[in-house]
């Protein structure tokens, strides 16, 4: 009897050591798997480019800095004469809603933003264009929003690009091919984005054979389907000066964005070489852009009369 007693005890002891060693050999794989998901939640994050002290003391003194250029922009199978301005500024930013954010806030997002404008006349009648790019300062996502708008006597075209799960594109017109569309594209880089992508980290810049949705600005102006297309960027250094280069091969396009190589990155001046006006009209032609000055500048509290002085400073 005490011999069975013994090897039940036995058994029992044998059975609860299995258990145990099961139960920490369980737990151990559990411990592997999350250590695992926890890795690939951690790939699967874009990187933040760390903000240097010299670009927080730059882009956080309460100041906008404003560009003036002047245009030569091809239209309508000529160039005409007019004048563009960047004007590029920090704010906070709602990711949820995409609007700038009226109150401070943890989850806000920090963005780069760059409202873009050009002016030129074509014959008795002017155009106005604008663009606006909203890019994180974190330099780890896409834009998360982009607008462009072109007023002229013929009537007014708009366009907004949000980030959210896709891209998704909302564009009115006034011409009956175009009317109002609702686009949905999957992610690509962006030609409007570039510009806030070189004042932040231009060692950043896609290269090589890519897919890139161009400037909406362009699309509408030629009537191109908005929509990523084939081309290839390079970024080309000199003794002061970086050339980024795009060319859209099945456009016939090419842009070049000449900016200084140290920060802050300046954007000196750019040509962009396309076809320009419809049918025997059409040419090829450059629109160029070079600076006249550069200001640092509150400019939403210098709206007074006797501010429009200022505007001499910009040449214009």
């Amino acid at each position: 009897m005490q011999r069975l007693f013994t090897f039940i005890f036995v058994h029992i002891i044998l059975l609860l050591v299995l258990f145990s060693a099961c139960k920490e050999n369980a737990k151990e794989s559990e411990n592997i798997s999350l250590i695992g998901n926890d890795m690939k939640m951690s790939e699967a994050k874009p990187v933040k480019t760390p903000l240097s002290k010299e670009f927080k003391d730059y882009w956080y003194a309460g100041k906008a800095e404003i560009t003036s250029y002047k245009l030569e922009q091809a239209r309508y199978g000529e160039l005409r004469n007019g004048s563009a301005v960047l004007i590029y500024v920090t704010e906070p930013f709602l990711a949820d809603k995409q609007v700038k954010a009226d109150q401070s806030n943890p989850d806000n997002v920090s963005v780069l933003k760059l409202n873009s404008t050009k002016n030129f006349l074509t014959g008795i009648y002017p155009y106005s264009i604008m663009n606006s790019s909203f890019y994180p300062v974190s330099d780890n996502q896409h834009a998360i929003k982009l607008t462009t708008s072109v007023q002229e006597w013929c009537g007014q075209v708009f366009a907004q690009l949000n980030n959210r799960d896709k891209f998704e594109v909302n564009s009115f017109s006034y011409f009956e091919s175009e009317g109002d569309q609702t686009i949905t594209l999957d992610k690509a880089n962006l030609e409007d984005e570039i510009w806030n992508k070189i004042r932040i980290n231009p060692n950043n810049l896609p290269t090589g054979n890519i897919n890139m949705v161009p400037s909406m600005e362009y699309l509408r102006l030629v009537h191109k389907q908005l929509k990523a297309y084939e081309a290839q960027a390079e970024l080309n250094t000199e003794a002061t000066l970086n050339t980024y280069k795009i060319t859209y091969p099945d456009l016939d396009r090419t842009l070049e964005i000449n900016f200084s190589k140290s920060f802050p990155h300046t954007i000196e001046n750019w040509s962009e070489t396309s076809k320009s006006g419809f049918g025997p009209n059409a040419q090829t032609l450059t629109t160029t852009a070079t600076k006249i000055k550069t200001l640092k500048r509150a400019y939403w509290q210098e709206n007074k009369n006797s501010d429009v002085f200022l505007r001499d400073s910009l040449g214009l």
